[in-house]
């Protein structure tokens, strides 16, 4: 009976320590999944040319700009949350994120709900980024854009 009681507990240690280790895999691999994530796919999601660096830059905007084989006419928003634009007319990897001065040109003071406003705003976007108006009167037109992530 004492092998047996022996035995078992050699059995339990062994399947505590195989437990323990799958444990620890299964941190190392969602660690893994997270740097690919992270440091592959960017070079994927726009190859063949690589991930954009910011340029801090107040050159002027290229429009059209080609990125991706498109011909863009505005600020996009591809693989990033905010709009940006090229400084070149073949994107080169030189950009900077748009501001309300980038075409299309928001419009001040424009009215939105019961009153006018007169700046980027973050009133009723629910992203809480800052967006303007493109026409004068927001509630009847509804044309928007965002506006530089930085207000």
């Amino acid at each position: 009976m004492d092998l047996k009681v022996e035995y078992i507990e050699a059995l339990e240690c062994k399947l505590s320590f195989a437990i323990l280790q799958l444990e620890v895999m299964r941190h190392l691999v969602g660690w893994l999944l997270l740097a690919v994530c992270m440091y592959g796919l960017d070079a994927e999601l726009i190859s063949p040319l690589h991930p954009p660096k910011q340029e801090i830059s107040i050159a002027n905007c290229v429009f059209p700009f080609i990125y991706g084989d498109e011909v863009h006419y505005n600020c996009i928003s591809t693989h990033s949350d905010f709009d940006w634009c090229s400084l070149d007319f073949y994107f080169q990897g030189r950009w900077r994120y748009c501001t309300a001065l980038d075409p299309p040109i928001c419009i001040f003071p424009f009215q939105f709900r019961k009153k006018f406003i007169n700046e980027c705003t973050k009133e009723g976007y629910i992203l809480n980024r800052s967006w303007c108006s493109l026409t004068d009167n927001y509630n009847r037109d509804r044309k928007w854009k965002q506006c530089s992530p930085y207000k």
